[in-house]
């Protein structure tokens, strides 16, 4: 198989293109430095979002919001975001964002805070999708959490998972890029999940909990 060339993959990546509230929000994070994920990437959460027609939906990672509102796009249109980050000023520029994008108030909670901290108070089994785009120390530590916060059926995604072509290489050996290939490997070797990763935006690893098909499986 030919691997896609740089022009297919920009292709790929803006096919489904943004609206001027998510240009505007893009043009934020880059001036404040902040990171923020690719139009591709928002086109596959939102996919995502609506294939399983999410209404209880954690974030960590909130950015400037772009993740949020491609989320919010594809959920159920009573859902809600509950979305986790340290940066009391990127939660600020995120609150605008799904403001002008015309998203009730009512539909996100926006939870300044450390991630672990926050998330080991949600509840148990009541979130139909995860989004993990934070300390990609801490990816090991909210795939458990995650695993307690899931429906079954549920869908977990983690972003970064090619941390910029670096988890591909072996000789990569830094604790971040660690931490992302022992998540990856675990997530594969865990029969409850059913997982893909996709070499879109910077890696995005995704995995539908199926606890009851390894209960089968164990049989």
């Amino acid at each position: 198989m030919i691997p896609p060339s740089a022009q297919s993959w920009t292709y790929a990546q803006n096919l489904i293109g943004e609206d001027q509230v998510l240009t505007q929000a893009r043009e934020a994070a880059e001036e404040k430095k902040i990171p923020a994920l690719s139009p591709g990437g928002g086109a596959f959460l939102r996919f995502l979002a609506s294939s399983n027609d999410a209404s209880n939906v954690v974030e960590v990672g909130t950015g400037v919001g772009i993740s949020g509102v491609w989320l919010l796009r594809g959920m159920n249109p009573a859902g809600v975001l509950t979305s986790i980050d340290q940066d009391a000023q990127a939660q600020r520029i995120a609150k605008e964002t799904f403001l002008k994008a015309g998203i009730e108030p009512t539909r996100t909670r926006l939870i300044t805070g450390k991630a672990l901290e926050v998330v080991s108070r949600l509840t148990d089994k009541a979130y139909d999708l995860i989004l993990v785009a934070g300390d990609k120390l801490e990816y090991e530590s909210l795939l458990e959490e995650s695993t307690r916060l899931l429906r079954p059926g549920g869908i977990l995604v983690f972003d970064n998972a090619l941390n910029q072509d670096r988890v591909s290489n072996p000789r990569q050996q830094d604790a971040e890029t660690i931490a992302i290939r022992n998540v990856g490997e675990k997530i594969r070797e865990d029969e409850r999940f059913i997982s893909v990763l996709v070499a879109n935006a910077d890696g995005l690893l995704a995995a539908i909990y199926r606890p009851e098909r390894a209960a089968t499986l164990g049989a």
